[in-house]
């Protein structure tokens, strides 16, 4: 029977079902895109913050290795080899450095209850610059490493590899070790403060008569609380100890980072160890061989294969998909799924090392939220 207007009502039928179909698959269509860039901001935060919590670690741990090759300080022991207990020494410390320029190695810091290797530098001052890629910072108004008064340093709790992140783990008569270049001081962690950031007593020379004179050799932990806030923390977490003893690194090294094997012989248990990716340096050079290693396998599947998931859907063996970002990309890979996936994911891993190397310092030295965010200071 023809309707109204003559066409076939059953013809009218098929386009308004078709009609809905499209308007359904464009829909969907939709989704699938808002949903890859939803999942793509996602992927992206999750990078973000693998950059701020572990990466600017990495590059911390490499600038810190960097310095102490600069130095003309002694080794403690060599690598693999025995050596012998210092012998503590009374009376009163040497002072070492009597002064510093701002970033100049001060001395290392050893805190065996955050780890057998664990070991930062502590350099003069307290900039972002200091902090972010030096490890710690030395107060300059503070005194230095065996003088009478107070030892005040400061470091992040979170980032930058968080060298002050487990001080809520110190317990009362933990050794907190400095190094200097010819001397061990080995102070005891004594108690702790939660205070707020103008409260500037706590670096003072006496920080428990602030204003008095001092007559103990203190040293001072600053960092912020909570470890995971916003910047600037709202509070600061303050840990203090006092000097036991010191020792000449010559005489070999404090009984609190030395173990002795079932021979008899000494070891220092503290040795440096660099990370695996402390290594790996600059990552322009993995950008650059993973772009080497795509275009070669690109080409090699290009001549091989050329493109057959196109063509299978050029020949209609396969059904033409719907839209999508990163099946757009994927169709453009030459070569069977198993190669199309290896060259998606050296495109992953170079994308990731590119955001790391320069996307994200970026963002952090030059975008308002995430400068607050990250704390990051650029440092050539």
């Amino acid at each position: 029977m023809a309707g109204r207007h003559g066409a076939p009502s059953h013809a009218r039928g098929t386009r308004n079902t078709q009609g809905a179909r499209n308007g359904r698959n464009a829909g969907f269509a939709v989704l699938g895109i808002i949903g890859e860039i939803l999942m793509t901001l996602a992927a992206l935060c999750a990078l973000y913050i693998a950059w701020q919590m572990w990466w600017t670690g990495v590059i911390s741990e490499q600038t810190q290795i960097q310095t102490r090759e600069t130095v003309a300080w002694s080794d403690p022991v060599a690598a693999g080899s025995s050596t012998k207990v210092a012998q503590a020494q009374q009376g009163d410390a040497p002072v070492q450095p009597e002064s510093a320029a701002d970033g100049d190695l001060v001395a290392q810091l050893y805190i065996p209850r955050f780890g057998t290797n664990w070991q930062r530098n502590i350099v003069e001052g307290i900039s972002g610059e200091q902090l972010a890629k030096h490890g710690l910072g030395h107060y300059p108004t503070s005194q230095m490493p065996g003088q009478v008064g107070n030892f005040a340093i400061a470091g992040h709790r979170g980032g930058y590899g968080e060298p002050l992140a487990y001080v809520d783990q110190l317990q009362e008569g933990d050794p907190i070790i400095i190094r200097t270049q010819d001397y061990w001081y080995v102070y005891r962690y004594t108690t702790y403060k939660i205070t707020v950031p103008t409260d500037v007593a706590v670096v003072s020379a006496d920080p428990f008569n602030a204003g008095g004179t001092p007559t103990k050799r203190y040293i001072t932990l600053t960092t912020c609380e909570p470890r995971y806030s916003p910047t600037p923390a709202s509070k600061r977490w303050i840990s203090w100890g006092e000097l036991e003893y010191w020792a000449k690194v010559s005489d070999g090294v404090p009984k609190e980072l030395a173990t002795t094997d079932s021979s008899g012989q000494v070891k220092f248990t503290a040795q440096e160890s660099p990370s695996v990716f402390a290594k790996v340096g600059s990552l322009d050079g993995v950008v650059a061989w993973l772009l080497v290693a795509y275009a070669v396998v690109y080409l090699a599947a290009l001549v091989a294969w050329r493109y057959p998931l196109l063509r299978a859907i050029r020949d209609g063996e396969r059904r033409r998909p719907d839209a999508s970002f990163y099946g757009w990309i994927d169709r453009r890979q030459p070569g069977p799924m198993p190669v199309r996936l290896l060259l998606m994911m050296i495109l992953i891993v170079a994308a990731s090392a590119a955001l790391f190397q320069w996307v994200f310092p970026w963002m952090a030295a030059n975008i308002p939220m995430f400068q607050q965010m990250s704390a990051y200071v650029s440092v050539e």
